[in-house]
């Protein structure tokens, strides 16, 4: 099969390159597009502006795009528009495009009791694919994921949108650089935070799309332990053996307090290589970044 990867960053090279290993042809389109590795075949082009004529035989197609702000007008070109857009040139070029995955976000959930929330669980403002009725408003930036997917399911009733939690891994180390610098706070009252690590990220884009028959339209991308965020800048700053940090008010500025199932996600026979944090961030200390595998 043929992949196209739109917004084909550090997340869409990584799906990008484990697609091209299990023997698809794997386009990538991005606007710096010489500096995608072999052999992810080069697209420059830009979502929110220009797009290429693009090859008449994409089955597949990835939208990984990452807007270049937090402002709810970037995140409307890259998780709105963008797809959309894309979407039609793939018409144009008469692509027969079978499978659809948005990489969207946890942030549609506006949870911030330290609940439990799942594919079923309410999103806000509206609902789709069964992601249940909104309660109450959610931050313009999730309203905007939530508009998307909605716009995207209307298009394409079978696309998969895959809710990822925050992304760590290599070149992805705020928080470690936080700890090691002194800077982290344990927050108090707890606060609650989801992780992935880069590579199970990409692993279960792949495996969504070629390894399920048929998917759902919606799954949660998150590893085996949502934790308070203490307990894990804690861990950090033993593994470092630098002082634990102190207690203090969250310094986060977004996030929510919630914990995110995969049960889904792994009902399909997902496995992650990290299942916990202690796993990714012990790799990611040691300096082992896995790439296709």
């Amino acid at each position: 099969m043929s992949w196209l990867i739109a917004g084909c960053g550090d997340l869409g090279t990584e799906v990008g390159l484990r697609a091209a290993a299990a023997g698809h042809t794997v386009y990538g389109l991005r606007r710096s597009a010489d500096r995608l590795p072999a052999p992810i075949r080069p697209l420059a082009g830009d979502l929110g502006g220009d797009l290429p004529d693009l090859p008449g035989d994409v089955e597949v197609v990835v939208s990984a795009a990452a807007p270049d702000t937090r402002d709810a007008a970037a995140y409307r070109r890259s998780y709105l528009d963008g797809p959309q857009r894309l979407l039609d040139a793939l018409e144009r070029a008469d692509a027969p495009v079978a499978r659809v995955l948005l990489v969207s976000s946890t942030a549609v959930y506006d949870v911030h009791d330290g609940s439990w929330v799942d594919e079923t669980t309410p999103t806000g403002p509206g609902s789709a694919a069964g992601a249940g009725t909104a309660t109450r408003p959610a931050s313009p930036n999730a309203a905007v994921l939530v508009e998307a997917e909605q716009a995207l399911w209307s298009r394409r009733p079978d696309a998969i949108s895959l809710r990822l939690a925050g992304i760590y891994g290599p070149g992805r180390t705020r928080l470690v650089d936080q700890v090691r610098a002194g800077r982290a706070v344990r927050p108090d009252p707890p606060v609650h935070a989801n992780r992935i690590h880069r590579d199970d990220a990409a692993a279960a884009v792949v495996h969504l799309l070629t390894a399920v028959s048929a998917p759902a339209t919606c799954y949660l991308g998150v590893d085996d332990a949502p934790v308070d965020r203490g307990e894990v800048i804690a861990f950090l700053a033993a593994e470092l053996g630098v002082p634990t940090p102190p207690v203090g008010p969250d310094q986060r500025s977004r996030g929510g307090d919630k914990r995110c199932r995969n049960n889904r996600l792994r009902a399909t026979g997902f496995t992650l290589r990290y299942p916990t944090y202690r796993e990714g961030y012990r790799a990611l200390l040691a300096g082992r970044g896995v790439r296709h595998s």
